[in-house]
């Protein structure tokens, strides 16, 4: 548990107290056994490694949590009406919330789907979204939105089972919520857009990272998991090539890869894990897809910036959770405000992902600050710079001992009717004492995360 001194850790710090340690070693056990790993790509070189896994989980209030679930319900539904938006009628645009071509020079923006509302008009089905709590503030900031291909879901999922086979005395004494619902709001959320046919979860296969992601989530939905050669597309309809020979009509796909693989007659013709032909299927009509092509332009580090605009804007309300304080050199004040103190900001490339494209300013020479000031001069869109929050560490137990690490908090929200929050979610840690990256592709780790009552 974090700095964060209250009723609920103290509890689980009794508890855990009393505990035989030498259990530990049975979660490592199960992980192999059960091949939870999120694999690596390093140096041009697959690395395929269990998912390092910390015993002690973070433990969040249920008041506090309440706090967070209605803020990211709110953030979601402002940026579902943007994305709904942005492809139609583009009055936010047009109202001048966000400055034209600060739509338009998005990595992830698809000028190919303009005019067309996905079903139901829903486009953030799965959605990651980031969080941290500030030491100063002692509030939860938003760091980053992820509305393309969130991961992680199925980690906390795994470990919850076999934490009450080892542990049972935690279920017993503390009062933790269940998490077992979130394989029923995914299906839901895919039967609510489903345009008739069967549900399949589409993998790059095994050598994506996140593949005992894909696996572990088709069979708790009862989803068919799939590789881009079982599906075809005659008549612009879907189908599965079921093992028999038989075509089976598909209504919802959840992809597990991003735009520019998913269709090579439509995106990268190059791509060998698409699906030829998937998105002439899409715009008819005739299927859904989670989440919908084109989220990817929320996903820019500099649209993050209007979503507190958005919220004001579409839904008439107050931002109930913050963004990190956060600049665009884009704009002339923000640039010389970045410039004047670039030595203790955070610097975001807004095309990067993973933990990829973060600069330090503390920890940059001064000729790499000039450098990197000519290359913002130079293209000021492509950066966002924010205030370095410090956030609050969580207790880890590495190689035996206790030691705190900075720990951010994935919390996931999908999308039906309404937006639902998971009370769960993937905490990430940093290996090492004082790295503020802790995403899970710079090999961080993770661990479970209680939502409880005092």
């Amino acid at each position: 548990m974090s700095n964060e001194k209250n009723s609920v850790s103290e509890v689980f710090w009794e508890t855990f107290s009393n505990q035989d340690r030498q259990k530990i070693k049975e979660f490592q056990k199960y992980m192999d056994k059960f091949a939870v790993n999120f694999n690596l790509y390093k140096d041009g070189n697959f690395i395929e490694r269990s998912l390092p896994f910390d015993v002690i989980p973070r433990i969040i209030e249920t008041k506090e949590f309440d706090i967070i679930d209605k803020g990211l319900s709110q953030r979601i539904r402002a940026l579902n009406l943007f994305l709904e938006d942005l492809y139609t009628t583009k009055n936010i645009v047009k109202d001048n919330i966000i400055p034209e071509e600060f739509i338009y020079q998005a990595k992830g923006y698809l000028k190919e789907l303009h005019g067309f509302s996905p079903s139901k008009k829903i486009r953030t089905h799965i959605n990651g979204i980031d969080l941290v709590k500030d030491t100063v503030s002692d509030k939860w900031v938003i760091l980053e939105d992820n509305l393309r291909v969130p991961s992680g879901a199925s980690y906390p999922l795994s470990i919850r089972d076999i934490y009450r086979k080892i542990y049972p005395t935690f279920f017993e004494k503390l009062k933790i919520k269940p998490i077992k619902e979130y394989p029923s709001m995914l299906l839901e959320s895919m039967d609510y857009v489903n345009c008739g046919g069967i549900n399949v979860v589409l993998t790059p296969g095994r050598f994506n990272s996140a593949y005992y992601e894909h696996a572990y989530l088709a069979k708790k939905i009862g989803a068919q998991l799939v590789r881009n050669d079982e599906l075809i597309v005659q008549n612009k309809i879907l189908f599965f090539k079921n093992y028999d020979g038989r075509l089976v009509r598909v209504g919802a796909v959840y992809r597990r890869l991003d735009d520019e693989f998913l269709d090579p007659k439509f995106f990268n013709s190059e791509s060998l894990i698409g699906v030829p032909g998937i998105m002439e299927v899409y715009l008819a009509g005739n299927v859904a897809i989670m989440n919908a092509p084109g989220n990817g332009v929320a996903d820019d580090k500099g649209i993050y910036y209007f979503v507190p605009k958005m919220i004001k804007y579409y839904l008439g309300e107050e931002p109930l959770l913050d963004n990190a304080p956060t600049y665009l050199p884009y704009f002339k004040e923000d640039k010389k405000y970045i410039f004047d103190n670039m030595e203790k900001l955070v610097i975001k490339d807004v095309a990067e992902a993973g933990g990829y494209g973060v600069m330090f300013g503390h920890a940059m020479t001064k000729i790499q600050l000039a450098d990197l000031k000519t290359i913002i001069e130079a293209n000021p869109r492509r950066f966002i710079a924010q205030e370095l929050i410090e956030f609050y560490d969580e207790e880890c137990y590495l190689n035996d001992e206790i030691v705190p690490r900075k720990a951010d908090f994935r919390a996931y929200v999908v999308m039906s009717d309404e937006p639902k929050v998971w009370k769960c979610g993937l905490t990430r840690y940093a290996m090492e004492a004082g790295n503020y990256l802790v995403n899970s592709s710079q090999g961080g780790g993770f661990k479970d995360t209680w939502v409880m009552e005092a």
